[in-house]
């Protein structure tokens, strides 16, 4: 078999109706310290965690449902993808004064390198990639 193959570390976790926002970032927080650019690049951890709040959120609140939240690093990207019961795509809404809420997805566009949204059998798939600067990455890989 030819081809390269990528170097990936991952975590999942399961966060129920009654987890918190706060519960899903502790988590990940947790994680995102094991990587060496966490330290090198702190505004891209609070993009991420900022995000995961506003992924994890959309899941509880919009699809009524538990979010199954995974990370994975392959070295250039890191990876957060959400997983809830709903068919409903998200998404990027610009704020508006006529509402409360429905700027997650916006939030999430902003901050993500990139993002997307696929329907699954069983509900959707939302991911998001973060690159950390260059700087953070050439001394970690």
């Amino acid at each position: 078999m030819g081809g390269s193959s990528v170097r990936a570390v991952g975590w999942a976790r399961s966060l129920p109706m009654t987890s918190t926002a706060k519960e899903a970032r502790d988590w990940a927080r947790a994680h995102l310290a094991s990587l060496d650019w966490t330290a090198k690049a702190p505004d891209t951890v609070d993009s991420v965690l900022l995000a995961i709040s506003e992924l994890v959120t959309n899941a509880h609140v919009h699809a009524h449902s538990s979010a199954q939240l995974v990370l994975t690093w392959d070295t250039g990207c890191l990876h957060v993808a959400v997983h809830d019961s709903s068919d409903r795509l998200p998404e990027a809404h610009p704020p508006s004064t006529e509402r409360l809420g429905g700027r997650g997805m916006f939030i999430v566009d902003a901050l993500a390198d990139t993002w997307q949204a696929r329907p699954c059998a069983d509900g959707k798939l939302v991911m998001a990639c973060f690159q950390p600067p260059a700087e953070a990455l050439s001394e970690s890989s």
